[in-house]
């Protein structure tokens, strides 16, 4: 299942935020596989694209990173998956 993730944060806590990334790489825990990972530029805010089985290692993730940022997880789509769901819809009209 995918996942976008999102992420903001304060100023203040931005040193404290960077210390921990570059000594961890922001690495997700096992059962989480990250596809990409974008930030803001001159800000303490980005997402990244996910991939789980399951959810508690995402819950994992985000619990590790809540007390520096706000996340928002939720489940994503392709495009193929989008379209049947679509194309299955307007069968049903």
């Amino acid at each position: 299942m995918l996942f976008i993730v999102s992420w903001t944060a304060l100023p203040e806590v931005r040193n404290r935020a960077a210390e921990r990334f570059l000594q961890s790489g922001g690495a997700p825990p096992e059962g989480v596989r990250l596809t990409g990972r974008w930030h803001g530029i001159g800000s303490i805010r980005g997402f990244a694209v996910c991939e789980a089985s399951d959810i508690e290692p995402m819950a994992l993730w985000a619990h590790e990173w809540a007390d520096l940022f706000t996340l928002d997880i939720v489940p994503a789509m392709t495009d193929e998956q989008a379209g049947k769901l679509l194309a299955q819809a307007a069968e049903r009209r």
